[in-house]
């Protein structure tokens, strides 16, 4: 009985008499494929930004690349919170309407002082995050339900709170929390720096540390980790809670930059979160997944609106056959990767 501890490939031992040429073809295909599941995607982005740079004038710019860095951050911060969520093999469909409450909880929490404006969304938000961990962990209801009737539920508290939508709240563009969501360090924005120093951490935790091997373990197969001593519903609850609390956070820096609490955003972000970390190499099945790979993927989205942009003539909504199309390579490729690799 094997749980997977870390995201790098774990290659079964054999004592039967075989070919010595065969063990070391085995291994080196399974890391070639280990390497493709981890890294396409960012090869397939290094290749989409350098065919646009050759292509179009404006991509290949300053201004461009810190304008998609920032409008990336804030989709980014959510994918994070999905990455872990989605190792343990559930899902989260509330971030969207988290995103949105956040902002908005934010911009009203800002007219009484930069640590409310942050501290409100990030607490109302991780009490949802909690509420759906206790009801996935410990009443093992189906997470698709659960953050679906979350998701429900924060729009319907966010609609509330600004009169179905007619009153938004502004953030005071001279405030300090202003600055957090507009200001720049070095050329790019604060959100950027601060979506960084996030996925720095993340990938420490995921790879580093105890709650890490649970998160693997837990979505390598429950039961076992269990077995083992993993506290399997402490862990599922806490990924629930780093979700809602990320989700929360996106949304009060969305609202910094700008300056307002806009009701309308967070409509299918957490299918555009999914979509970004599944394509980064996380399996939805759970058990393997990488930070560094849900951030490339958010970038690779950005990239594929930005060159339909360029391009002018074509409609925003091919941006979403364009995603779909990625999202369904993907999953045929990581499906037929992992039947190769249990064939081995």
């Amino acid at each position: 009985m094997t749980t997977t501890k870390t995201d790098a490939p774990v290659v079964a031992a054999s004592n039967e008499p075989t070919d010595a040429t065969e063990p070391a073809g085995s291994a080196r295909s399974e890391r070639l494929s280990a390497l493709v599941q981890q890294h396409g995607a960012l090869a397939v982005l290094v290749l989409v930004a350098l065919v646009a740079s050759f292509s179009f004038d404006s991509f290949a710019t300053v201004d461009n690349f810190t304008n998609m860095a920032t409008g990336s951050a804030f989709l980014a911060v959510v994918a994070l919170g999905m990455t872990f969520v989605i190792v343990t093999g559930g899902i989260d469909l509330s971030v969207g309407s988290l995103f949105a409450l956040g902002g908005v909880l934010a911009a009203w929490g800002s007219r009484h002082g930069t640590a409310v404006a942050l501290l409100l969304p990030l607490a109302v938000c991780g009490l949802i995050g909690v509420v759906n961990g206790l009801l996935v962990a410990r009443s093992r209801l189906a997470p698709f339900i659960v953050t679906l009737a979350a998701m429900l539920g924060a729009r319907g508290l966010m609609l509330a709170l600004t009169d179905e939508g007619a009153n938004t709240y502004l953030v005071a563009k001279d405030s300090l929390f202003a600055e957090l969501g507009q200001g720049s360090t070095l050329g790019l924005g604060n959100p950027v720096w601060i979506t960084l120093a996030l996925f720095a951490a993340g990938a420490l935790v995921l790879r580093r540390t105890r709650f890490g091997q649970h998160v693997y373990a837990v979505g390598g197969n429950e039961d076992a980790a269990a077995l083992m001593g993993a506290p399997v519903a402490r862990t599922k609850i806490l990924v629930y809670t780093l979700s809602g609390l990320l989700a929360g956070l996106a949304g009060a820096l969305n609202a910094a930059w700008l300056a307002s609490g806009v009701t309308i955003l967070g409509n299918g972000m957490e299918l555009d979160a999914i979509s970004a970390v599944v394509i980064g190499g996380t399996l939805l099945t759970g058990g393997l997944g990488y930070v560094s790979g849900s951030l490339v993927g958010v970038l690779l989205l950005k990239v594929i609106q930005n060159v339909i942009n360029q391009i002018g003539s074509l409609d925003s909504s091919y941006q979403l056959v364009v995603s779909g199309a990625f999202l369904a390579l993907v999953v045929i490729a990581q499906t037929w990767l992992g039947r190769r690799r249990r064939l081995m």
